[in-house]
């Protein structure tokens, strides 16, 4: 009986569940659906959609040495995707379609509609974990609810992986040739820009890029993560975010790989090994309070009450860390460079994100909007994760009190001005000390086209501190 795997988020043939599942049942076709509306809805990146196609092509060939067709359909919005699986389905004589769970109040509602649909056609939708180590709404407190903090969401998860470490599956086996032509992948989408050649050219598309630099990574970076990841500068983090976030890797592969260079320990051992399973467990975390509290998907607060924060209205100000023009060195490197990269290292998202919340008392909603609009590895549950908690308008959130001053962190994380050259190349001639903060030279302050900071940091600090102050008073 044919089998129809449907690709959403997990482009790959290696290690994915729905892929495996869907072989081991029957002869099995592939679709992909083209959905530019819905893309475009959720703020996907143009980078992002880019990305997306560049593998899809990538998988494609792999498919196409398993002898899985690989067919592409449109559905302008997933309210379109229960008619036209039901239709493939039908041409395609189709008894069941297999996907990998997504997670966030619209994936839940899209596959729930097509699960339905085929429901009246007689064909069944398989549905499995494959994103996750750990199935939603399987890790939960005494009291039965999903997990608010994440050390106590770690402990459990640490507990789960001392019984049992979530397998890799096996490299799936080429069926019979079904004599189905694959579709042409497109190179691009309407209402989405290709990117500069000089971000595609950082970012290649593949497995095999991807399980390579997972593998370089592993052998010749980790043990120095926990050291080196903070310094943006410095070629410190793994950088596999974005084919995490496709699907182009599994998190399982990332974990096995970490566990190779660490003797198989997770929790012991190599602290730069365990502090990137860490950020591993964070990615989870993200993942499973989308389900436990469907508002974040609804760009709501988790913390309810800090709703009432008096944000501030100031598109002028918004304008400038956009386009990182703040006259905050570390800020406007870090904006400068999401927008030639598509990507933003770790630390100064937070950075960024502190800046706008609390010294510019802008909306956090402003600023994970404008995130995922240019982000590579935009993923909903990680974005507005760390966006709440730079906030302190989420679970888990940094203290309302704990507020980044960017020049502190600049001095730390940048003490040679490496990065703020690199980026803001107008303060290139400046010595180590001054480049953090030109401001503090006065008069002698002149740097062509390089603007005076926005705000004061002192008394922007005082006036969040004085909002968030008066929301717990109330």
């Amino acid at each position: 009986m044919r089998q129809l795997m449907w690709f959403r988020s997990d482009l790959r043939t290696q290690d994915n569940t729905a892929l495996n599942a869907a072989l081991d049942a029957g002869p099995t076709l592939a679709l992909y659906l083209i959905t530019p509306g819905q893309w475009q809805a959720h703020d996907d990146a143009p980078s992002k959609v880019d990305f997306w196609l560049r593998n899809l092509a990538e998988l494609s060939t792999a498919l196409r040495a398993l002898n899985v067709p690989l067919l592409i359909r449109r559905a302008d919005h997933w309210a379109e995707a229960p008619r036209a699986l039901a239709e493939l389905s039908h041409e395609q004589r189709i008894a069941a379609v297999h996907v990998n769970e997504e997670y966030g109040i619209h994936e839940v509602r899209r596959d729930r509609l097509v699960a339905a649909r085929l429901a009246d056609e007689g064909i069944t939708l398989h549905s499995h974990l494959d994103q996750l180590f750990f199935k939603p709404g399987s890790v939960l407190t005494r009291s039965g609810g999903y997990f608010q903090v994440y050390s106590q969401f770690r402990k459990v998860c640490y507990e789960r992986l001392h019984t049992a470490i979530p397998r890799c599956l096996p490299t799936p086996k080429a069926q019979a040739d079904m004599d189905i032509p694959s579709d042409p992948v497109p190179e691009r989408v309407e209402r989405f820009a290709t990117p500069l050649e000089s971000l595609r050219n950082l970012w290649p598309a593949g497995e095999r890029v991807a399980r390579d630099r997972l593998e370089a990574f592993a052998e010749e970076q980790l043990w120095q993560y926990q050291g080196q990841r903070d310094f943006p500068a410095q070629p410190g983090t793994s950088q596999l975010s974005p084919y995490l976030a496709a699907g182009v890797l599994s998190p399982r592969q990332c974990l096995h790989a970490a566990l190779q260079a660490n003797r198989g320990e997770f929790d012991s051992g190599n602290p730069g090994a365990v502090t990137w399973i860490n950020e591993l467990l964070w990615r989870e975390f993200y993942k499973h309070i989308l389900m436990g509290y469907p508002r974040v998907s609804r760009h709501r607060a988790f913390r309810q009450e800090t709703e009432a924060l008096p944000w501030r209205h100031a598109p002028e100000d918004l304008n400038a860390w956009q386009q990182g023009r703040t006259g905050i060195p570390l800020v406007d490197a870090a904006m400068r460079q999401l927008l030639a990269t598509g990507w933003m290292h770790n630390r100064l998202r937070m950075v960024v994100a502190m800046f706008l919340t609390k010294n510019l008392l802008i909306d956090w909603r402003e600023g994970e909007r404008w995130f995922m609009r240019h982000l590579i590895d935009g993923d909903l549950a990680a974005n507005n994760g760390g966006w709440q908690w730079s906030a302190s308008t989420g679970t888990d959130a940094a203290p309302y009190f704990r507020i980044f001053n960017p020049i502190s962190q600049s001095e730390k994380f940048d003490p040679e001005g490496r990065f703020i050259r690199h980026w803001v190349p107008e303060l290139a001639h400046l010595d180590k000390r001054d480049i953090h903060n030109p401001a503090r030279l006065g008069g002698l302050f002149s740097v062509q086209g390089y603007p005076l900071p926005i705000v004061d940091l002192q008394k922007s600090r005082e006036r969040a501190l004085s909002a968030f102050k008066q929301l717990a008073e109330v």
